[in-house]
């Protein structure tokens, strides 16, 4: 749980570095708003394009060491991010850089929801999304710090380079049955037998490949066919748009709208996100572990309300002529209510998709998320605050209804979550009698009797 916990996080370091180096890029290199907003895309497109073929594989080969292999490649191309003359450059650098989080989220998700049993997986989840957060934050932080004592470039090389030895780390994870926790919930024990390794292209990569598209089309068509999946694909879509517009805008908005110098800026980010998320998460974990059986669609109601309430506490920072102090308590007690959400939605969409599906079923989350989400949120922002003038206040304020029309498809999803849940430890007892069943039969066969 800590090593998956930090392997998120120095994703996000690695990640988010950029938008607390964004005024010094934009000062060195003459890069416009615009051309800040697409810096920050690139990284989530790629991201989501990648996604649902990663979960192909974290459904299929050994998740901990692509894990491991994935984490020490981004922390190069972090690093190389510090050579880049242009914009050109940089954006194509910036795109690589999504392969990343895209190949260790669903392989992260996966191995979590195998580790841990339903009952405890909200705590599980809070945990690593705690060290999302932090990381979040120095990414932010650091970037902002490192940019203004130093320079830009120098940020991305020191941020870069610690990565590798989460790798390490991660290569010395032992590798968990798909569906070991969902039995363990059940009394089923487990073998201590590890999975064996497939070779990736044992047949040929074009045989890989046509098996890959073919795979992922059932895959997709399966977790399609969840209804808890289908609501909540189209709710974090439509919340991810906003949530990731404001963590790109904010440090703009403190700067020209709130008159809080370059550094700081990022720095009073870095700090309402680490300080509101790691108790909102850790709290929101404990509430989605100890709700989920009282509550009918605990885990997709928590969500929901949670996200109502802190959206409305930063709507109400936006507004004008507020002095700065309520600004910075709306968006802290904002942020504490809104990040509750994320353990407990991760934990209700391990609950709701099959163990061989969940590195899938992350991945389409992931792609749902960045394309009718994420992807294009940072440059739409940063393009109407260029169409205002350079207003962030009201570009914010114009990107953040579709929140509330998420939270409310969450409100739907909590209707069809426990249900969806039911069939999959059904289906475990029925695979566990069937089997029973066949070791029977073939005793008697042999003439044995059976134990």
């Amino acid at each position: 749980m800590w090593i998956l916990g930090l392997v998120i996080m120095i994703d996000q370091i690695d990640q988010n570095v950029l938008r607390g180096a964004a005024s010094e890029m934009q000062r060195d290199l003459g890069l416009s708003d615009l051309q800040v907003g697409l810096l920050l895309s690139a990284f989530v497109l790629v991201n989501g394009l990648v996604s649902v073929p990663a979960g192909y594989l974290a459904d299929r080969f050994i998740r901990t060491r692509t894990v491991g292999h994935t984490v020490v490649a981004w922390s190069g191309i972090t690093a190389l991010t510090a050579a880049m003359p242009n914009f050109p450059s940089l954006l194509a650098v910036r795109g690589a850089l999504g392969f990343g989080q895209a190949i260790t989220e669903p392989c992260c998700a996966s191995l979590l929801a195998d580790y841990y049993p339903a009952e405890k997986r909200g705590e599980a989840f809070s945990i690593q999304q705690v060290l999302t957060f932090v990381g979040i934050g120095l990414g932010v932080g650091l970037g902002g710090l490192l940019a203004n004592a130093l320079n830009w470039r120098a940020a991305f090389v020191i941020v870069g380079l610690p990565s590798v030895l989460i790798a390490f780390a991660v290569y010395r994870m032992k590798e968990p049955a798909r569906g070991a926790a969902d039995r363990m919930h059940l009394g089923i024990e487990e073998s201590d037998v590890e999975p064996e390794a497939l070779p990736l292209f044992e047949h040929g990569f074009k045989r890989f490949v046509a098996d890959m598209i073919d795979g992922l089309q059932a895959d997709m068509k399966t977790i399609w066919n969840i209804t808890t999946m289908k609501y909540a694909l189209v709710g974090v879509s439509t919340l991810l748009f906003t949530i990731t517009a404001a963590a790109a805008a904010l440090p703009q908005f403190y700067e020209k709208q709130l008159g809080i110098e370059g550094g700081r800026a990022e720095a009073l980010l870095a700090a309402l996100i680490i300080f509101g998320g790691v108790p909102g998460v850790l709290l929101g974990g404990r509430l989605a572990d100890k709700f989920s059986t009282t509550i009918r669609g605990a885990r997709m109601a928590i969500p929901a309300y949670c996200l109502l309430i802190g959206n409305a506490l930063f709507v109400g920072s936006y507004i004008p002529d507020i002095p700065v102090g309520l600004v910075i308590v709306f968006q802290g007690v904002g942020f504490f209510v809104t990040v509750m959400s994320v353990p407990a939605l991760r934990a209700g969409l391990s609950d709701a998709v099959p163990a061989h599906l969940r590195g899938a079923g992350f991945g389409a989350f992931n792609l749902f998320s960045v394309i009718f989400g994420q992807a294009a949120a940072s440059a739409i922002v940063f393009g109407l605050a260029g169409a205002f003038d350079g207003n962030f206040r009201t570009a914010l304020i114009i990107v953040s209804p579709p929140v509330f029309i998420g939270a409310l498809v969450l409100l739907k999803a909590r209707d069809h979550l426990d249900e969806d849940a039911a069939k999959i430890f059904e289906a475990i007892v029925n695979a566990m009698q069937e089997q029973q069943e066949r070791d029977a039969a073939d005793a008697a066969e042999a003439g044995e009797l059976p134990t």
